[in-house]
């Protein structure tokens, strides 16, 4: 008896989900750790990878550009970020919805369209730019290099500072800051006393987000570092490089960035572990009801921050209406960029929506099978299992990227350049949203609905799937909608993997805007955002205005 049951449906089920993540995600990663420790120049085993990246100069002041750029943004984020959240849950701002709509839109953004958008607007012939120079005589600062990406990536990235403080402001307990008024603080002093340190969890989660992202980001930097080179940009030199790229140096780079994420993740869980704190949330804090010029002046710098982090999509669309060759953009307006990404760039469009079709499928599968596990079946498998599926989300993508063409390219198994490795790293590396949205679901569901299935002689599988899958549908679909939406704006790990068969719509953008082809980029980005803007409605009305994010 006890025999069957350590072999029931569960046990197969951790079987196979341990059987997945050993052959797509450790097998890859220890692989890359391996090569990292081996040199086309030397025999044998040898730290030369990491002797010449500590020694040489252009290395190790790519990994310190990366970090200096990733603090500076986590800094610029939260201080735009945190008197936005706090503006929109404390006072009664118009359009609140709606601004709420266009943050989280500025961050489910395609890939560097900041970028591509900012250098439309404020490059050197940017229609910002000309007119400044043009009509007033001014000339602007550059666009381009550190400024730049850092500038990108605060508009692009504060929503995530944004969404978490909200939600802990909109749920702390009244009764705190009553008291510290009662005590004589006055509004500011209670702000930075009493209502922030409590929520100090919830905006280093947010910083962590932004820290790890801007980190890890590749299209960015590319585009607009000109010279101002970051690990990221350093990896990809080294790996596709055209003088015959180093994939020994590639993977101890790669192995160094996943180092510093991890390094940043476990200071911050420490932290939190220290500083958090039990409320029991019963009196929400009330809208401050403000009138007339009041209202006005709360609600114009929220605005502002909010359009500009959703003036790249606007750009991006108008641009792609805009007549356009191989010199840039011309007067008048036409579709002529539509009817050549669709005759020239139709395959790219395909492989997009198919791959992620195909990665979503077995995220919402695997993902609904792994939260079960985590939340219900409780001991050390469910919290191996609850470490190893957040790895991905530390992991760059371009890093995962080498890692499966460095354990996938040799017999007996050859998956490089095909379809299938890019939906193995869709799916390992968009897992996370599914399976978070999918354990917080859970662990509002009484597990006894399924324990009476049990009773009634249903068995473990049948009950999973006629019962459980059903009531988890809602918090599944909410976090599958997410998983789609990163799946079709995926740049790091595809530019990495592609084929000229596979190329998707954003290695696709990424090429255009290298050749100048301004014109189509903006088409094919504009497809990306309008299918990002269905799908986040579409997420919205699932969760009901609820965004969790990982």
């Amino acid at each position: 008896m006890l025999k069957n049951k350590r072999l029931d449906f569960w046990f197969w089920i951790k079987v196979a989900v341990l059987l997945f993540m050993a052959v797509f995600l450790i097998y890859p990663f220890i692989t890359l750790i391996t090569r990292s420790f081996f040199s086309g120049k030397e025999p044998g085993i040898t730290l030369a990878n990491y002797i010449r990246f500590f020694t040489k100069k252009y290395y190790y002041s790519a990994l310190g550009r990366s970090l200096q750029v990733s603090v500076i943004t986590t800094f610029t984020t939260m201080v735009v970020g945190i008197p936005m959240a706090y503006i929109l849950t404390r006072y009664n701002v118009w359009g609140k919805k709606l601004i709420h709509i266009f943050i989280i839109m500025s961050l489910m953004s395609p890939p560097f369209i900041g970028a591509y958008s900012w250098i439309t607007l404020f490059g050197r012939s940017g229609l910002v730019t000309r007119f400044f120079a043009d009509s007033l005589g001014i000339v602007l600062p550059s666009i381009y290099g550190r400024l730049g990406i850092i500038l990108v990536f605060t508009f692009k990235l504060f929503p995530y500072v944004y969404l978490y403080t909200s939600g802990a402001m909109g749920s702390i307990d009244s009764s705190l800051e009553e008291a510290a008024e009662n005590l004589g603080s006055n509004k500011m002093r209670r702000l930075l006393t009493v209502t922030i340190p409590v929520i100090i969890p919830s905006i280093l989660a947010g910083a962590i987000m932004v820290f790890m992202t801007s980190l890890a980001d590749f299209g960015t930097p590319m585009l607009i570092g000109e010279g101002y080179m970051v690990l990221p940009v350093l990896v990809y030199n080294e790996y596709m490089s055209e003088m015959g790229g180093n994939a020994h140096l590639a993977s101890a780079l790669s192995v160094i960035v996943v180092l510093c994420s991890t390094t940043v993740l476990l200071v911050q869980k420490f932290y939190v572990s220290r500083k958090n704190y039990v409320m029991t949330a019963m009196r929400p804090p009330q809208e401050v009801q403000l009138k007339g010029w009041k209202r006005f002046f709360a609600t114009l710098p929220v605005c502002i921050i909010t359009f500009i982090g959703i003036l790249p999509q606007i750009v991006v669309i108008v641009s792609s209406f805009v007549k356009s060759d191989f010199t840039g953009f011309q007067k008048g307006f036409s579709l002529g960029s539509y009817m050549t990404i669709f005759n020239r760039l139709g395959t790219n469009i395909r492989n997009t929506f198919t791959f992620s079709s195909i990665a979503i499928v077995f995220i919402v599968i695997i993902g609904m099978l792994i939260s079960y596990i985590v939340v219900r079946q409780k001991g050390w498998f469910a919290q191996v299992m609850d470490l190893l599926i957040m790895f991905p989300f530390v992991i760059p993508g371009a890093v995962l990227g080498i890692s499966l063409i460095v354990a996938f390219n040799k017999p007996p198994v050859i998956l490089t350049g095909t379809s299938l490795i890019m939906i193995i790293a869709y799916v390992v590396r968009k897992l996370p949203y599914t399976v978070r949205s999918g354990s917080a679901f859970l662990h509002q569901m009484d597990p006894s609905v399924e324990e009476a299935s049990i009773n009634l002689g249903v068995s473990p599988m049948k009950t999973f799937f006629k019962v459980t899958a059903r009531l988890m549908a809602p918090g599944v679909l909410s976090g599958a909608i997410l998983s789609w939406i990163t799946c079709i704006n995926e740049l790091s790990s595809s530019v990495m993997l592609y084929s000229g068969k596979t190329s998707t719509i954003s290695v696709a953008i990424y090429t255009e805007v290298v050749r100048n082809s301004y014109g189509t980029a903006a088409a094919l980005a504009s497809i990306l955002t309008i299918s990002t803007v269905i799908s986040l409605l579409i997420f919205l009305k699932v969760s009901k205005g609820r965004v969790s994010v990982v």
